[in-house]
């Protein structure tokens, strides 16, 4: 039900009270006149009973006396009938009101209760709505992640055979042996170098000392090794660490004379791996 239903039923219920009220309070009225003139006339009577008692006490029979006794009795009788009759008037008229009112508190209850009905079946529906909402756009989300996903690592990894991991240990694998391949080519490069520098000492004299070599002018465009920063020279010596930044060093500068047997770690790399 609308409120506009609702107050236009409870218009109706109220068409007709004014109507009744008016009509009780004028039998009310009419009611109270009645009992107000009894009460006159009793009290009329009672002046003149007690007036001939005490003035003709003696000449007043006994049945004159018990007569006018009676009026006065009936007298008392009309007035307590219509007091009573105003009050059962007085009764119903608030019963009628009071039932009105209680219809009123009737109907805003329940006008309150399909208020809060609808407002909470509104409620839960935008909610269903939201929830249904965000489980769409977690599915999309998803959706996009999947279509996202690089080609060349599925690619990769169909290649490998395995898993990403694999992948990322071949690709170390890889950058080992490419290390590997540089630091041999570094060396097959020294070698020569060091064979002509041999080849040369042999025509012009005796070998070239360090520093004599710091002394000698420096190509700006040759690649410099060691702890000191310089030019390949004499007998030199690779780190065993792939990793190593210098990776070539002079025998001089780590203090060494001749090769030494196994693997040989420069002093950073030897310091990092007792770090560890």
């Amino acid at each position: 039900m609308t409120s506009a239903l609702y107050l236009e039923n409870y218009l109706d219920s109220l068409e007709s009270l004014p109507t009744e009220l008016e009509r009780n309070f004028k039998l009310m009225r009419k009611l109270d006149d009645r009992a107000q003139t009894a009460m006159k006339s009793i009290d009329t009577h009672a002046k003149e009973y007690m007036k001939n008692l005490v003035t003709n006490k003696d000449s007043m029979t006994e049945e004159e006396r018990k007569k006018r006794l009676h009026e006065i009795q009936v007298l008392f009788g009309k007035a307590k009938e219509y007091s009573d009759d105003k009050v059962q008037l007085a009764i119903q008229t608030y019963e009628l009101v009071d039932k009105q009112i209680r219809r009123l508190d009737n109907d805003l209850a329940r006008f309150e209760g399909e208020i809060q009905e609808k407002a909470s079946s509104t409620r839960s529906k935008s909610e269903e709505a939201v929830v249904k909402k965000g489980r769409k756009k977690t599915k999309d989300a998803k959706t996009t992640g999947k279509k996202k996903q690089s080609p060349s690592s599925e690619d990769e990894a169909r290649g490998g055979g395995g898993t990403a991991a694999q992948v990322s240990k071949k690709k170390k694998q890889k950058v080992n042996q490419e290390k590997e391949n540089r630091k041999g080519q570094k060396l097959s490069c020294l070698t020569q170098k060091n064979a002509e520098v041999e080849e040369s000492e042999k025509e012009s004299g005796p070998a070239t000392h360090p520093s004599d070599v710091l002394d000698m002018p420096v190509d700006p465009n040759e690649p410099t090794y060691c702890l000191c920063h310089q030019v390949s020279y004499g007998e030199m010596i690779g780190c065993d660490n792939p990793d190593c930044p210098i990776e070539w060093f002079h025998f001089a500068c780590v203090g060494l004379t001749t090769k030494p047997k196994g693997k040989w770690f420069c002093p950073k790399c030897t310091q990092d791996r007792k770090k560890k």
